[in-house]
């Protein structure tokens, strides 16, 4: 069902005048995301006409865009992902594991996205497989999928990465070991090593110059200065949160349903859009209880702003996946992991191709609904044929 507000509203009604005011100044991937979502489900992307096979009921559907920053598109994307992640569960507890940067941190990744986010990827999971192969904590290899997410509640630039991880993992001597029921590795002995692996490779970055600086910032291109910005930062406890394990795979992947293809903010969280601006739902994360659902009014050009900081580059991927849950090495290790938990192994895939999805039901008797026509981008679909005149003649004589 459609939201009574949608982000694409509000991106139809102000984005051109937000284009043309800061025209020069976006990128052509953000200018690609508005158009994308401004045009979802509208005829400029073309669409199908559908026929209730019992009724005849008839109604026009309208394509998605399908990019991963529009709010509409992603309850499909998210359906089949966790389809396909389904099969890579195994029967133990699991554990929850953000990373978060400090904000001295995030301001130099809102301007070096690419090279900064890949290196939060890499610290964080370099972080988590390190401390769980030390014999002195858990002592075995564990799998990792990780999740990038840019954003707080307000849509503030907030990096940091979300990790679902089993609690246990294979030993070097090819044994199973679980980690204790509630507890995984030390979160102060992780923070402390993401902390070095970080910054260290953070000064590689900028000494190769790969690092760039623009507005307040700029003088951090110098070394002297960009070592005395982070000066405070090496001091700093490094957040690193572990909830406790989830109750079993189904609510892995429920929880994973809701982490994986989130975006900026979604369109159950919008209250109003007029002349005052946007105003939506948010938490702060500063106070408890019931106070911590708040509301917020933001003009509608920052409103706009705070979604577009948090549009990725592109080809960048958010979600990966390390250690036994690594690309090629996933299926074996997987088998591998099962087989020592003696739990039967996952089913294999069918040879034949699935049935065809047999489409949504009818509004009006639940019948089946299947496409009858379809149509190009900006263009609509035909009316039905006109009944000739004599056929309308004869509908109108008593005789």
């Amino acid at each position: 069902m459609r939201a009574a507000l949608e982000v694409a509203d509000i991106f139809r009604a102000a984005g051109p005048a937000y284009r043309s005011a800061h025209a020069g100044h976006l990128s052509l991937d953000q200018l690609k995301v508005m158009s994308a979502i401004e045009t979802c489900r509208t005829a400029a992307l073309g669409g199908h006409v559908e026929a209730c096979s019992d009724c005849g009921h008839q109604r026009i559907a309208y394509n998605s865009c399908r990019n991963r920053h529009c709010p509409r598109c992603q309850g499909a994307a998210a359906r089949a992902w966790l389809e396909a992640q389904e099969a890579n569960l195994l029967p133990v507890g699991y554990f929850h594991v953000v990373f978060t940067l400090p904000a001295e941190i995030a301001h130099i990744a809102f301007h070096n996205k690419t090279v900064v986010y890949n290196l939060l990827f890499k610290a964080a999971s370099e972080t988590m497989l390190t401390i769980a192969a030390d014999p002195k904590h858990l002592g075995a290899r564990i799998g990792i999928t990780a999740v990038l997410h840019t954003w707080g509640s307000a849509m503030t630039h907030h990096p940091h990465i979300h990790m679902i991880v089993p609690g246990g993992g294979i030993t070097p001597d090819g044994r199973w070991i679980s980690s204790r029921p509630a507890f995984l590795l030390p979160v102060r002995v992780l923070g402390a090593l993401f902390r070095r692996l970080f910054l260290t490779r953070l000064l590689e970055l900028h000494n190769a110059g790969r690092l760039a600086f623009f507005g307040k910032v700029a003088g951090l291109s110098d070394r002297r200065a960009f070592l005395r910005h982070l000066a405070p930062v090496r001091k700093k406890r490094w957040v690193v949160y572990a909830k406790a394990p989830f109750a079993g795979p189904e609510a892995v992947l429920a929880y994973l349903s809701r982490y994986t293809h989130r975006v900026a903010i979604s369109n159950s969280r919008l209250i109003a859009f007029d002349q005052t601006g946007v105003t939506f739902h948010y938490k702060d994360y500063r106070r408890t209880g019931a106070d911590r659902q708040q509301v917020m009014n933001l003009a509608v050009d920052e409103f706009i702003r705070r979604f577009l900081v948090h549009v990725l580059p592109r080809g960048f991927h958010r979600i990966r996946h390390y250690g036994m849950l690594a690309g090629s090495s996933r299926k074996g290790c997987l088998a591998h992991a099962r087989e020592l938990l003696e739990v039967a192994p996952a089913p294999e895939e069918p040879a034949c191709e699935e049935p065809a999805d047999p489409g949504p039901s009818c509004p009006c008797c639940g019948g089946t609904m299947v496409i009858i026509e379809t149509f190009a981008p900006w263009r609509q679909p035909r009316a039905p044929p006109a009944a000739p005149a004599s056929n309308r003649e004869n509908a109108h004589d008593p005789a």
